[in-house]
């Protein structure tokens, strides 16, 4: 059985959102508008954060996506009275959105901040209301929801491959994220498997966890040098 994990190269990341927004289109998220946004009550399975490395004149943007860390030792799950959050046998933070009761306690003890309360009933205006994906179920007011690596497509894949009798091919499932990235700096795959490529990757001198200190084990590695130097002048 796979044991799914990203990779996220940071010193690919050109910080485009193009992993956002197809996030959004993949996952019927809806979108509510600039005045709600300010109030901190929009939603985004996956977010950009910015940030300056260096000293003057040496400074440069980073960025860093921002989702689900799929955490091994996940904080929200014990916190659910209901268990509508749990961790599935392919290392997945999993959620029941049909059982969750909007407590929020998931969302106050993620430490990566990327559990997202619906406070609205979904709307989509027209036409982007007949381009919703039949394969996501549309979330309802007053629940919270999150990254799931695109757990339909997996199930997709899995399916396909049952079907020829044969095991998922590295690289055969693409969350909608990785997919879009034009730099290729996320790359998903089967941990458990020692020549995939996120196996390879993941074990790279410049791999991290992000927030590592706090013991969640989650299940995206970044990749980034420790430092960024002035390339030398030719």
């Amino acid at each position: 059985m796979p044991h799914w994990a990203m990779v996220i190269d940071l010193d690919r990341c050109t910080g485009c959102e193009a992993c956002v927004i197809a996030c959004h289109a993949e996952n019927n998220i809806p979108i509510v508008g600039e005045e709600q946004s300010a109030k901190g009550r929009q939603v985004n399975w996956i977010r950009v954060e910015r940030y300056w490395e260096g000293e003057y004149p040496n400074v440069r943007a980073r960025f860093i996506p921002v989702l689900c860390q799929h955490c091994d030792a996940a904080p929200c799950e014990p916190v659910c009275p209901v268990y509508a959050t749990y961790h599935n046998p392919e290392g997945l933070n999993a959620q029941v959105y049909n059982r969750c009761i909007g407590t929020r306690f998931c969302a106050n003890n993620c430490p990566y901040s990327v559990r997202y309360f619906n406070w609205f009933d979904p709307r989509w205006d027209t036409p982007l209301d007949e381009q919703l994906n039949p394969d996501v179920a549309i979330r309802s007011k007053g629940i919270i929801e999150k990254c799931s690596f695109c757990i339909q497509r997996i199930h997709r894949a899995r399916q396909r491959a049952r079907e020829e009798n044969r095991a998922i091919r590295d690289g055969e499932v693409q969350p909608a994220c990785a997919q879009s990235c034009p730099a290729e700096a996320m790359v998903f795959g089967d941990l458990d498997d020692p020549e995939s490529r996120v196996s390879r990757l993941a074990a790279s001198r410049r791999a991290f966890h992000l927030l590592g200190e706090l013991g969640t084990k989650p299940r995206v590695i970044y990749l980034k040098e420790d430092e960024w130097n002035e390339p030398p002048a030719e």
